[in-house]
């Protein structure tokens, strides 16, 4: 897979989807229902930076049913990997509370029958 270096950058510009990409980098996988409670924004909205980030060629999603679940693309190059990893690992003060009213949700079995 080639992504380009402008293309990557425009599409991680953003707040909400750069916040997106870290959470979905950090829990390996989240439906929209678990980025709206984490990032406290609206279906729509999540759902229309999530199709950029897919069209960008980010994320990968798998549907269950009516849900719609999305991934890191585990075809990235190394070094998109490794921009994500990095700055997963130095946005710990912004992703903490995300991941903080994530876990008020429950685990996924249990964060999974309230919303999904």
């Amino acid at each position: 897979m080639n992504i380009d270096s402008l293309k990557l950058f425009k599409c991680l510009s953003d707040e909400t989807r750069l916040l997106c990409i870290l959470l979905i980098q950090q829990e390996r996988e989240l439906c929209v229902c678990e980025l709206t409670v984490a990032l406290q924004v609206s279906q729509p909205k999540i759902s229309r930076h999530l199709s950029q980030l897919r069209a960008c060629g980010l994320l990968t999603d798998r549907r269950e049913g009516q849900w719609v679940y999305y991934q890191m693309n585990s075809s990235l190059p190394l070094w998109v990997s490794h921009v994500i990893s990095t700055t997963l690992d130095n946005s710990q003060k912004q992703v903490k509370p995300l991941l903080q009213r994530l876990s008020k949700m429950g685990d996924r079995p249990v964060r999974k029958s309230q919303c999904c």
